[in-house]
């Protein structure tokens, strides 16, 4: 199965270009592999069609929360709906894009962790936190407001 986004390249709302756009660079930095299907060129009529009659939500937006038919950008997994780009957006934000994606354990891609580089990691603090350098920073707390200003 594949991720397949609806949109149109040719609409004249912006706010939906900026959110085709979004979803595609969020689905790029993810590494989802995905589909993109312009429903605006010809010959996509049946595309357009299975948009709006399987989409069950409109993606409305500031200039029109209500419109008629479904609006890109619209997302399924093959012919699963899965949401609109409000949907897209909360599944992101709460972590839970590859359920609402409906990707199979198989299709969610992996962190390669044989090309990360770890030795910069400190396992001692509560975040991980990156060293940025070998030498550890002076007690800011403890020096002088002039003193902080010098560094």
């Amino acid at each position: 199965m594949v991720v397949k986004v609806y949109i149109s390249l040719t609409s004249g709302l912006k706010e939906v270009k900026k959110r085709q756009q979004k979803i595609l660079m969020i689905l790029d930095s993810k590494n989802i592999k995905y589909e993109i299907l312009d429903i605006s060129e010809p010959g996509k009529e049946n595309e357009k069609d299975h948009m709006q009659t399987n989409a069950t939500s409109n993606g409305g937006t500031a200039s029109d929360p209500d419109p008629r038919h479904p609006l890109p950008p619209q997302v399924f997994n093959d012919k699963d709906y899965c949401g609109d780009f409000d949907q897209f957006e909360l599944a992101n934000e709460i972590d839970n894009l590859e359920v609402f994606l409906k990707l199979s354990p198989e299709e969610i891609p992996q962190l390669n962790r044989s090309t990360l580089d770890t030795s910069k990691i400190d396992e001692n603090h509560p975040n991980g936190k990156v060293i940025e350098n070998d030498k550890p920073d002076d007690d800011k707390e403890n020096k002088t407001e002039d003193e902080q200003n010098q560094v």
